[in-house]
């Protein structure tokens, strides 16, 4: 009885993820994606900034209306404790 012997494929090897399709940031120079990485840092950052001015400025009108509102009798009055009797 004669067993024959398999042939043993040979191993290739993967491409490594390199050598698949090439990628945005693989075209794109280095300094030209630090450019971009810059431009969206500073862009971020203004956003940010202004979400602050936004937050700020709603902030101020709001202080700005309750410290009118203290200022006015009528509103006082509707909103002040009606027992009286306890200041006798």
């Amino acid at each position: 009885m004669t067993v024959a012997k398999k042939k043993k494929m040979p191993t290739t090897l993967r491409p490594a993820a390199t050598d698949g399709p090439a990628t945005l940031k693989d075209l794109l120079s280095s300094d030209v994606l630090g450019k971009l990485k810059a431009q969206s840092d500073a862009l971020k950052a203004e956003e940010n900034d202004r979400k602050e001015a936004a937050r700020k400025a709603v902030e101020d009108q709001r202080k700005a209306e309750q410290k009118r509102l203290e200022n006015d009798f009528a509103h006082l009055l509707e909103n002040s404790n009606q027992d009286w009797h306890k200041y006798k």
